[in-house]
């Protein structure tokens, strides 16, 4: 991922387009895109600031993590659930995630399911 574009051009671009120059000029002049521009513009003029906003991370884990209780109670009664099955019991409970969401929340919270040898067997020969 690309770094972030430094707080100081950010700023001088904002007083440029402050001492009436427009947003797609004012990017034109020191080399950024025209959506940048507007975007920083729209930052000030909202927020009284330029400053970056955090990169990266993990935004929507709280999302699934509200529901903790509801996929550990669902595990409790059936231990060998899917990560679909899963998938499922959260859309009926109103929150719609993908596979690799649920498969991070049970990763985060150290819960594996690996199969023993029994399980694995096909059966008397």
């Amino acid at each position: 991922m690309a770094r972030p574009l430094s707080e100081d051009l950010r700023r001088r671009v904002v007083a440029a387009v402050a001492a009436g120059l427009s947003c797609r000029a004012a990017a034109k002049r020191f080399g950024i895109g025209a959506a940048s521009a507007v975007r920083w513009v729209q930052r000030w003029r909202a927020q009284g600031h330029v400053a970056t906003r955090p990169m990266g991370g993990d935004r929507r884990s709280g999302a699934i993590e509200a529901h903790r209780q509801t996929i550990l109670d669902a595990l409790d009664a059936t231990p060998d659930m899917t990560l679909a099955e899963v998938q499922a019991l959260l859309g009926k409970h109103g929150l719609t995630v993908g596979i690799g969401t649920i498969w991070r929340f049970f990763d985060r919270h150290g819960m594996t399911f690996k199969k023993n040898r029994a399980r694995r067997r096909a059966g008397a020969r």
